[in-house]
Formats: C-alpha cells, structure tokens, sequence
C-alpha cells in the first residue's frame, strides 16, 4: 500500500504536491482539497468593520460606518419592522471574484463535490457560536428541481453536522435578478412548515445560506422565525457580497 496517492484541485484539477512530514508519517496524510495557487485566492475575513451583517474592513472607508455599524445596517435597524429581527450575521470568506466563480460552479453547474472545501471552515466557525437549532434557508421546489439539489444541503451534509428543517420557501424570480430596493420590499416567502414550531419555540435559530448580499433574504426568513415563536435569531454565511 502507497503511504501516498496523488490528489488534483478540486476547482483547477492541477496536482497537489504533499506534505510529507512527521505528521503525516505518524498520522497519515491530511486531506487537502485545493492547490496552493487556488487556495491563496480563498480570502478569509480576518476583521470586520461592521458587528451585525459582518461586513469586512478590507477595503471599506471609513465614512460608511457610524458605531460599528454599516450604514445598509443602519437602515435596516432604523425600520420599525426590521430592527433587531437579525441579530448578526458572520460570513467566512470575502466575495472576490476567485470565490464568486468557485460558488457559481457549485451553485449553478452542480459541481456537488465543491462542498467539501467549505466544510472543515463551517464546522470550526460553528463550534465558536452558540445557538439551539441550526436552520438551512430553503429553495422553492421550483428551484431546486431546477439546480438538482439544494446547494445549502450539500454545505451541511459534507460538514456532518445536524439541521432542522422548519421552513418552506414560495418560487420567486431570482434574488440576483432584482435590485436592492426589490429585494428588501419582497412579500413575504417564508413560511414554518406545519407541525415544526415546536422545534422553533423560544430557542435561538442560526440560519445557514451561501451569500449574504443584502440581508434581505435572511431577515425575510428570521422574521417569520420569530413570529412563529424563536427567541432570537442569527446567521452564517459563506460570504459576505
């Protein structure tokens, strides 16, 4: 038996060159998933510059913030219907564009295996929150007979960790399609499914989604959350757009 097997890229599928020291001869090799080159290019947020959507400091002037607060936060939070229905969002990685690409095969061309990449990083930043159940944003049966399968799923299947699954989602056109203006004024497309709010009642949801563009999608679901009786509600997300 080989104490090495060549493994490629799963975005590029160049080789990937091992680690061969007393590590992985007492221990085996570790898995790695990415290049060195395409790795470099996954940029993970060190520093945020805004404690609620997770908003990264890279980059961000300085004018756009007030108390550590972006201002799209600021305007969420200054709406009698919207304040404080969003506790905070973390995201892991920055939206560039290595990553908007590396989500689009995922998302949209059914690369399914790219889930992998994510899972180690989702399932440390989980250990470091506290919350009671964790809930996966939902597509319409629409769009998930569309795509094949549900790109959320796949994320929290390859990190091994467990879900609820208590909301349902109304086909809508699609998010990117839309301005922010549209987005945040969307009718309500959420609802608990029937006979799960029981699981919801009085605990603290952290919902789970790819993108965080304009909270909108995540506040849509959060309130129906807390109208149907949670305590509290927060997200994670995979990148913050």
């Amino acid at each position: 038996m080989k104490f090495y097997q060549q493994n490629y890229c799963l975005y590029c599928d160049d080789p990937i060159q091992p680690s061969l020291g007393w590590q992985e001869f007492l221990f085996g090799p570790k898995e790695v998933l990415l290049c060195q080159k395409c790795e470099g290019k996954l940029e993970k947020i060190q520093e945020r510059a805004c404690n609620l959507c997770g908003r990264s400091s890279k980059g961000q002037d300085s004018q756009y913030f007030k108390d550590n607060l972006c201002y799209d936060c600021i305007r969420w939070e200054s709406s009698k219907k919207w304040k404080g229905v969003l506790v905070k969002n973390i995201s892991l990685y920055e939206y560039n564009g290595f990553l908007a690409e590396l989500i689009a095969q995922f998302k949209y061309r059914g690369d399914y295996v790219l889930a992998k990449i994510f899972a180690a990083d989702i399932k440390n930043e989980l250990s470091n929150l506290e919350y009671d159940v964790l809930v996966p944003i939902p597509l319409s049966e629409e769009r998930q007979y569309e795509r094949g399968f549900n790109q959320i799923e796949a994320l929290v299947k390859e990190a091994r960790i467990e879900v609820q699954h208590v909301l349902s989602r109304k086909h809508t056109e699609k998010q990117s399609k839309k301005s922010r203006e549209e987005r945040i004024h969307l009718p309500q497309v959420f609802e608990v499914l029937p006979g799960k709010n029981e699981i919801i009642k009085g605990k603290r949801i952290l919902l789970i989604d790819d993108i965080y563009t304009t909270g909108s999608t995540l506040r849509h679901a959060a309130l129906t959350l807390l109208q149907e009786g949670a305590r509290m509600v927060q997200s994670l997300t995979l990148a913050r757009g």
